[in-house]
């Protein structure tokens, strides 16, 4: 990896913090406002489901093969193309139409999806080894905080404008960002290769690079579970909390309270877990609070403020433990949901699709 400037680093990790910001902004807003999509839409709540399930398997295959697009445009143009079409999809959501919603599911998803490779790819350039830890725990954190302005602002916007204006408002929001981040281009952009070309072939080579890994495979399927249920939570959480009795804005204030409680955890669970306690012995006793919240979360209205605490614990750790998986390579460090493996294999090709593979099977 060729060494940057500091500035360097400070820069393309703000960049690319504000981009996750708002592609999780953009990706949980269906959920957060939901209440008054069902409504208007006349919908049943399973919708949801159905909408969050589209837009994982467009995630899974924009994952898989968009290793060849980084290589040839760049991590950053990339980062631009999913704030793009996370908004083309966010403004197709606002039609209402049942095969609009489709439509929407797979531009925004797949679009989307892009943005964690990118990012995993750019700030493993600029980062010197012994601090991607530290780098990646913070970026992971534009998560969270994408939930977080989701849950405060869509439900008020909502009230006050309707749910298609928050829709086209957030739409908008990304695409200015993804001008903003244009000037950076020929800064970080330097190391791509024009001539390289889309095969489908990717798609196995990508699953190939993971599943032939024991420990990276067995940390596949670990990060399934987490981030599996995370997700569901994510998208029935608002949704749950009205038909309990919360009204939408309660609600989402509620669901922020539960994703503020992991900004700060996926910082700490991953400094714990790179420098005093085996990650794998973090990860299984996480998730042991979560049921115990759950069983709480269906006793009363009052109880079911502990949704909005424990389940955060354990997923937010899922994207904050480094692993080594290949203890003889000093720069390897793997990250459960966003895995910079530049660093493990000379052809940045098939760094990139290792990386896309990773991060498809252990998607947020």
């Amino acid at each position: 990896m060729t060494e940057r400037p500091a500035n360097h680093l400070k820069l393309a990790l703000g960049a690319m913090f504000l981009q996750q910001t708002f592609i999780s902004l953009g990706k949980s807003l269906p959920a957060v406002i939901a209440p008054a999509i069902i409504a208007d839409l006349r919908l049943a709540p399973s919708w949801i489901g159905i909408y969050f399930g589209i837009t994982a398997i467009a995630a899974l295959f924009s994952q898989l093969g968009c290793g060849s697009f980084i290589v040839r445009y760049g991590a950053l143009r990339m980062s631009q193309v999913a704030l793009v079409l996370l908004a083309v999809g966010t403004a197709f959501l606002t039609m209402g139409s049942p095969w609009i919603l489709v439509l929407s599911a797979i531009v925004a998803g797949g679009g989307a999806a892009v943005s964690t490779p990118t990012s995993s790819h750019l700030l493993s350039r600029c980062s010197p080894p012994q601090y991607l830890p530290l780098v990646f725990s913070i970026k992971q954190t534009a998560v969270p905080a994408g939930l977080l302005i989701a849950g405060i602002l869509a439900p008020q916007f909502t009230e006050w404008t309707g749910w298609r204006t928050t829709m086209l408002i957030t739409a908008a929001a990304c695409l200015v960002f993804a001008v903003v981040l244009q000037p950076l281009r020929k800064m970080f952009d330097d190391d791509r290769v024009p001539t390289r070309t889309f095969k489908f072939s990717d798609f196995k080579s990508t699953l190939n690079a993971v599943m032939a890994t024991p420990r990276l495979r067995a940390l596949s399927f670990a990060c399934l579970a987490f981030n599996g249920a995370q997700t569901v939570i994510t998208a029935y959480f608002v949704v749950y909390l009205t038909t309990i009795g919360y009204t939408p804005v309660a609600a989402g204030f509620m669901f922020s309270i539960a994703v503020a409680i992991a900004i700060p955890g996926r910082i700490l669970w991953g400094w714990i877990g790179s420098r005093y306690v085996s990650p794998r012995v973090v990860m299984a006793g996480l998730p042991m609070r979560t049921p115990l919240a759950t069983i709480g979360g269906f006793l009363s209205k009052g109880i079911a403020f502990l949704l909005t605490v424990m389940p955060a614990l354990p997923s937010a750790a899922s994207a904050a433990f480094p692993v080594r998986p290949f203890e003889n390579t000093s720069t390897s460090i793997m990250w459960l949901s966003v895995p910079p493996l530049t660093s493990l294999n000379p052809p940045a090709a098939i760094a990139a699709a290792s990386r896309a593979a990773f991060a498809a099977i252990c998607r947020w």
